[in-house]
């Protein structure tokens, strides 16, 4: 028998059915507020438009061009983010014929149990949540890296969030931890922009599949108008759709992995494009290792191998990484999640990217191991 609680006749217990572990609700700036606070002058969106074609005709085989993704694992500094902007421009005045350059610009961050968790919901870095301003910061930010000519990608955690930023970003991930997700698939159904889909943690690849088929189709879920009301949101479906082989327990951009991949993309009618992540499971915990990724990758260019149609590259003004203390002051250019490639690897590694996709009387003979040691030369 339940046992009740008696109270006083005539009176009646409180009773909490709803918000019974909330604590607070604060309502902050609605999308349309902020986008008009801080509009995108017309030649900024001409920009992140031929951007987002151009990404879509790599995925599409019509551009030869190698789709490379690179830059912070985190955005935790808008000064060193510039700087590293305006690296990303003239490395991509120099191999633009053969590669096209999208920025990481990584404002959320997903966490396995707890941690820092972006830009956008702790910017001031010391645990005060202040996420009315860092969705003001980070659409400020991406605006002056798209206004410095790169473009921008970055990983959608919180499905509310591109509706504040959306329109400046060229080309968004979905992570491992969240492929899975129905909402993200959803939420990429509805998204303007080129989506790649991560294989999940443990290496499933097929994951990311039924990621893209589910994407590519018509959806209608709840979601939020640009004026912060509740609503039926009802998509088109995004045919610029890809899968990442991020790794697993394992890597999985040797070629055998590569075709098993393509073969299941092929089976499901879908254009059997993939895209190399180089950290994470492919370079077994160690970010130094992305340079032997990005080198196989280049040699398979250049025997003209075509299924992968990109690389994703963590990269930062400073190799390593730093231990993140809530309230501390971080280097800047120096990643407090997971550790980057610094710049001068990460010039070379790029110089063979883009020699491994030119005519054969065009290509360095240049390896990016030991380049700069090698040839004295300065970095990209």
């Amino acid at each position: 028998m339940i046992a009740v609680e008696q109270h006083p006749a005539g009176v009646s217990p409180p009773v909490h059915l709803d918000d019974a572990r909330i604590r607070t609700v604060q309502e902050i700036t609605v999308p349309a507020q902020l986008l008009h606070d801080v509009p995108v002058p017309r030649s900024v969106a001409e920009f992140v438009h031929g951007a987002r074609g151009a990404i879509s005709r790599i995925l599409a085989g019509a551009d030869p061009r190698l789709l490379v993704v690179v830059g912070p694992c985190s955005i935790h500094d808008v000064a060193a983010t510039l700087e590293y902007a305006r690296w990303i421009r003239r490395v991509s005045r120099e191999v633009g014929d053969a590669l096209v350059i999208v920025m990481r610009v990584y404002l959320e961050k997903p966490r396995t149990r707890t941690g820092w968790k972006g830009l956008i919901n702790d910017p001031r870095l010391d645990g005060t949540f202040h996420i009315d301003e860092g969705l003001a910061l980070a659409r400020r930010l991406l605006l002056q890296v798209n206004t410095l000519g790169v473009p921008t990608a970055t990983e959608f955690v919180d499905p509310i969030t591109p509706q504040y930023i959306g329109d400046l970003i060229s080309w968004a991930a979905i992570g491992a931890r969240t492929t899975e997700s129905q909402v993200h698939r959803e939420l990429a159904s509805g998204l303007s922009c080129p989506v790649g889909f991560k294989n999940s943690t443990t290496g499933d690849v097929s994951v990311a599949v039924n990621a893209v088929i589910a994407a590519r189709r018509a959806h209608h879920f709840l979601g939020v108008t640009k004026s912060g009301r509740a609503a039926i949101v009802s998509t088109t479906g995004n045919t610029d759709c890809h899968i990442i082989l991020r790794g697993g327990p394992r890597p999985n951009y040797d070629g055998a992995s590569v075709k098993a991949a393509v073969g299941q993309l092929m089976t499901e009618g879908v254009c059997p494009r993939v895209m190399v992540d180089c950290s994470h499971g492919n370079s077994a915990g160690d970010y130094r290792r992305q340079l032997l990724v990005a080198s196989e990758i280049a040699r398979r260019r250049r025997d003209g191998c075509e299924h992968v149609c990109g690389v994703m590259v963590e990269s930062n003004l400073i190799a390593g990484r730093q231990p993140f203390v809530s309230g501390g002051r971080p280097v800047p250019g120096l990643s407090i999640t997971d550790p980057c490639l610094g710049i001068e690897d990460t010039g070379a590694l790029l110089k063979e990217l883009a020699a491994a996709g030119r005519p054969v009387d065009d290509r360095s003979a240049v390896s990016i191991h030991g380049y700069a040691h090698t040839h004295g030369e300065a970095p990209l």
